[in-house]
């Protein structure tokens, strides 16, 4: 029997949703099958002309099969997705960027106090962590996150990490990133950034042990142990590998000047999603903005309230500026929740860093769901221009004075 003529009066529609799969037949003989497994969708069209309804009934079944194989996985991954904070999976479908506006960063939190911030922070609402090996703290922020008891899957949650100075080098890399993901007890990250770029002379290190004996990995030995053969182009290559591999979502750098990103959107097959800087009221970087905006790379701030608790006792302190503190009064909120605000505005994402429950839902109230809460904490036009003539260009970290030896001016 020749199927031709039916299908020109008859549209059939072939309903297996329940084992994953959507067949549709339409004029004048199309089949098109769509697959659809843990967020991915793979469209398979086969153009049947003058053939056998026999054989078509047979196609159709190793279709079905094949979906069986496909619904027990994708089972599978939905499951694991619903496990708690520590579960994983190994495979990245999705390369969307949805970071959150506001995270915690993890710079200077104790390791014995990790459980408790990082419980308390998922509870209020935190969704994004950003994190870094020269931190000394990934592994007990993995076992918070493994034994975390909030009930936020995996999925919901935003987590960053960055690659140190002494992996730089292509056969490191993703070395390096795989000792992070132990140490989270994480199957993938979302974010992986290059956390300056200056790469260190290579520090071995034993894969099977998480976490670090000393901190060999943040020595820099006031410069002497920067190595410059190491090239920028080859180390981004090598991040972008790890996309490849499903073991990232996104790549990003940090403290990258405008000609550093310039260079390296000429060689990039994937270039950054993000550049995360110092960014506050003292150091705006309005140019720096300016440039990311245009090249789509999300700018994120880091120390957005100055480094109140590393800063040296001879340095500015913003959280004590007249001109914020009378602003901040006049709205009704603190110095801290106006400069993320201010940043917010300006359209950064934001990592600021607390222990204490109190401040860290202060600084999360600014921000709920990705949206501004209320007209009421908006900056007006003058209040952003009263905020940007406070802007001095002081940098609470120069690391040109952490390697005197060998003195890099990242920033000028």
């Amino acid at each position: 029997m020749n199927i031709i003529g039916m299908m020109r009066s008859v549209s059939f529609i072939f309903d297996l949703r329940p084992l994953c799969v959507d067949v549709l037949i339409f004029p004048p003989l199309p089949i098109t099958v769509v697959m659809t497994s843990g967020g991915r969708q793979q469209t398979i069209i086969n153009s049947l002309c003058n053939i056998k309804l026999r054989h078509i009934l047979s196609v159709l079944g190793i279709f079905i099969l094949y979906s069986l194989r496909v619904a027990q996985h994708t089972n599978k991954i939905n499951k694991n997705n619903m496990m708690k904070m520590g579960s994983s999976f190994t495979s990245v479908a999705s390369t969307a960027f949805n970071m959150p506006k506001i995270g915690l960063g993890t710079l200077g939190l104790d390791p014995t106090e990790a459980k408790t911030t990082i419980n308390e922070s998922l509870s209020l609402g935190y969704r994004l962590f950003d994190c870094a090996p020269v931190y000394f703290n990934e592994k007990e922020i993995g076992d918070a996150f493994h034994e975390a008891n909030t009930g936020v899957p995996r999925s919901d949650v935003f987590i960053t990490s960055k690659l140190a100075g002494p992996f730089h080098r292509p056969e490191h890399v993703e070395h390096a990133l795989r000792k992070t993901l132990i140490d989270l007890r994480l199957g993938y990250l979302d974010l992986f950034l290059v956390h300056w770029p200056v790469a260190f002379k290579y520090v071995d290190f034993d894969p099977s042990i998480r976490g670090w004996d000393n901190e060999d990995i943040d020595d820099s030995e006031g410069g002497k142990n920067i190595d410059p053969t190491v090239s920028l182009r080859d180390t981004w290559h090598a991040m972008e590998s790890l996309v490849d591999k499903g073991l990232v979502k996104h790549i990003g750098v940090a403290n990258f000047p405008v000609m550093l990103l310039h260079d390296m959107l000429s060689y990039s097959r994937i270039p950054p999603a993000v550049n995360q800087v110092e960014i506050h009221p003292y150091n705006q970087q309005p140019k720096l903005l300016e440039y990311c905006n245009s090249r789509n790379i999300t700018v994120q701030a880091y120390s957005p309230l100055g480094t109140p608790g590393f800063k040296e006792s001879d340095e500015p302190h913003i959280l004590s500026d007249p001109v914020l503190n009378e602003m901040a009064r006049s709205k009704g909120i603190t110095v801290a929740q106006l400069c993320l605000q201010w940043s917010l505005q300006r359209g950064c994402s934001v990592i600021a860093k607390s222990s204490n429950i109190r401040h860290l839902e202060e600084n999360l109230l600014v921000n709920h769901k990705n949206e501004f809460v209320s007209g009421a904490v908006q900056l007006s036009s003058d209040e952003m221009d009263k905020i940007a003539a406070l802007d001095r260009g002081y940098r609470f970290f120069r690391p040109e004075e952490w390697w005197p030896e060998n003195p890099v001016p990242v920033f000028h």
